[in-house]
């Protein structure tokens, strides 16, 4: 049996990478392939315990500030429960694997927005990991002011509608986005063979086109 494949989707919160990922699920279900999607931290049992501690900008009243080193290390123990339980059986059958961030967010946010530094992420990948990489990485890169202001208006509407409140990261400043977003920059040069970086604010429309152009080219080819 031919190995799956294994996509990322990346970008700041706001980019419309996770609209983007559950459309080309579906366009991929529709021509017959058969889909997993996650979401990191997040998408097993002990992923969304973590993720509860991470996102949610009221963890830190109850258990003090969480240390960048701390924050970096859980978000790689959610990543490798997601690979053992979820992306590494699904690649072994055959299956398309589509994963909402993965290690470029750690190096993005934890790396360059925490300035934990690059080399100390990757380090993390290669021992936790087991340097284990997408096959494609689609970086959903619009203005970084849009961005976080369709974060930060989402997350008041989830708050509002639903009571949950995943807006830890968002209440960062301007200077720790910056950072992220010149991160991105920096990964997508750095290895452009797996990065697709779509860099515009255009409709919802024509980043799915794009996105399916940019898929449709690389599954046609069998991944070794």
């Amino acid at each position: 049996m031919q190995r799956g494949y294994f996509i990322t989707f990346e970008g700041l919160d706001g980019s419309g990478k996770t609209t983007q990922l559950r459309r080309l699920a579906a366009w991929l279900e529709s021509e017959g392939h058969t889909v997993v999607t996650l979401r990191q931290p997040g998408g097993t049992t002990l992923g969304d315990r973590i993720r509860s501690i991470l996102l949610d900008s009221r963890s830190e009243a109850t258990l003090g500030p969480i240390a960048p080193l701390a924050e970096m290390a859980l978000m790689f123990a959610d990543r490798a429960q997601s690979i053992h339980e979820i992306i590494l059986p699904a690649l072994v059958a055959g299956h398309i694997v589509l994963c909402d961030r993965y290690t470029d967010s750690s190096e993005a946010y934890q790396g360059a927005g925490r300035q934990l530094g690059s080399e100390r992420i990757l380090a993390m990948h290669r021992a936790v990991c087991n340097n284990l990489q997408p096959d494609l990485t689609l970086l959903l890169l619009p203005s970084l002011d849009a961005s976080l202001h369709r974060a930060r208006r989402r997350n008041l509407r989830t708050t509002q509608q639903k009571g949950t409140d995943e807006g830890r990261f968002e209440r960062e400043d301007d200077g720790f986005y910056r950072r992220i977003y010149q991160a991105y920059e920096t990964i997508a040069a750095r290895e452009p063979q797996r990065v697709a970086a779509i860099r515009d604010d255009a409709g919802i429309e024509d980043i799915q086109a794009r996105i399916r152009q940019i898929v449709a080219a690389r599954i046609a080819a069998p991944v070794i």
